[in-house]
């Protein structure tokens, strides 16, 4: 039996004696442009030459190999007999803890330092294969832009109920959450009120009625520690917001990049989130149409199917801007046309070569026209046809 064993310096093939002694490779240098082939499964010049030209001398012989599929490769290529059995994964074993013994003029140091150099090959290659469509970063951001909304939602709100112990009138008056904060960190103590300009944070009619709030306010007063730790709480929450917005910024020059036509369908955020749901853009492009349309709506999906009720027609893409602005009758058309547009952007964005958004617009522009003409659909209806049909009279013919 003849041994295929690989290391990060290259292949060595060994044959199995009763003496155990081993058969000798002169080539165990090979470039990385084979490992990551093999990583593939696919058979590699080098190692083809290899095999040639060792294994043609022992062609009786059977061909252990660690890796199914490439000994499927070898057999079809070069009709070679190979195995794989938990036997070879032993006997792999055991060669590759005496290696050193095996392989002469190859020490300990110099393995190491091969196996460091082919894990940055095999690492830079995958990133090659795309660099600009990694989306694990659209996936990582949405879900961190969603923990900073849950986040500042509960700051803002903590905020508002603190402070207004404080000067209760002024969260009435000022219904912008990041102005409050801001109003609130330049505010302090509400008798500072009057001799403050909040002209660079409110207009000039609010400024007017927070001042004249402030005379007759009905809050309690606070020391300067309570005011301090608002006033801290309140930089907190300016500071995540400036965060989120420079992060959503990010996001949409993101998603631009990297699928430009989906985001001209349905918008970054729900193209981020269509994404992340689905783990990557290539598996969002393995999605048929029907499932893009319903996707985030799983649980509601399967407790329809349960209770054999009506289906859910549509989960995030709910979301998007042409879906929201059609009226709740013609909802459900439009998500489906919408996710069967989506459904082609996105493949076009995964495996087209083209990094433009003409496709997205020209589809888009499509399906605004079929919503305006749904809508105006129903209007016709309701003022003119629907009432001619029911003044006409039913005609009955005489004998």
């Amino acid at each position: 039996m003849l041994v295929l064993f690989e290391t990060a310096a290259g292949y060595a093939i060994f044959k199995v004696l009763d003496e155990q002694k081993l058969q000798q490779v002169d080539s165990l240098w090979k470039e990385f442009e084979t490992p990551e082939k093999a990583n593939k499964g696919k058979l590699g010049k080098s190692l083809k030459k290899v095999l040639k030209k060792v294994v043609a001398k022992e062609a009786h012989e059977q061909l252990a190999i660690t890796d199914a599929k490439l000994g499927g490769v070898i057999k079809e290529k070069l009709n070679l007999s190979c195995v794989h059995s938990p036997a070879v994964a032993e006997l792999m074993r055991g060669i590759r803890n005496q290696m050193e013994g095996l392989i002469t003029g190859l020490p300990a140091r110099e393995i190491s330092a091969m196996s460091l150099g082919l894990a940055h090959s095999l690492s830079r290659y995958k990133l090659k294969f795309s660099p600009d469509k990694v989306d694990t970063m659209i996936v990582q951001a949405i879900s961190l832009l969603d923990d900073l909304d849950k986040e500042l939602n509960n700051y803002i709100m903590r905020c508002r109920e603190w402070y207004g112990w404080h000067f209760p009138e002024l969260g009435k008056i000022i219904t912008d959450n990041l102005a409050y904060c801001k109003s609130v960190r330049k505010i302090g103590d509400r008798t500072n009120v009057a001799s403050m300009d909040l002209s660079d944070i409110l207009p000039e009619e609010i400024e007017a009625e927070v001042k004249l709030a402030a005379e007759i306010s009905m809050g309690t007063e606070v020391s300067e520690e309570d005011i301090a730790n608002i006033m801290h709480l309140c930089d907190q929450v300016i500071e995540i917001s400036e965060y989120r917005s420079q992060l959503y910024d990010y996001l949409k020059n993101r998603m631009m990049a990297i699928a430009p036509n989906l985001t001209v369908m349905v918008g970054e955020l729900v193209g981020a989130r269509l994404i992340s749901h689905a783990g990557s853009l290539l598996n969002l492009a393995k999605h048929p149409a029907s499932t893009v349309q319903i996707l985030g709506a799983e649980k509601a999906l399967f407790r329809a199917l349960k209770t054999r009720r009506d289906t859910p027609k549509y989960g995030l893409i709910y979301h998007a801007s042409l879906v929201g602005q059609t009226t709740a009758k013609n909802k459900g058309k439009i998500s489906r046309m919408l996710a069967a547009k989506s459904a082609l952007a996105i493949r076009y964005d995964a495996l087209g070569e083209d990094t433009n958004a003409e496709m997205g617009v020209e589809n888009r522009a499509k399906l605004e026209a079929r919503l305006r003409y749904l809508e105006e659909k129903g209007i016709r209806r309701i003022s003119g046809s629907g009432k001619a049909l029911a003044r006409a009279d039913k005609y009955q013919h005489k004998r």
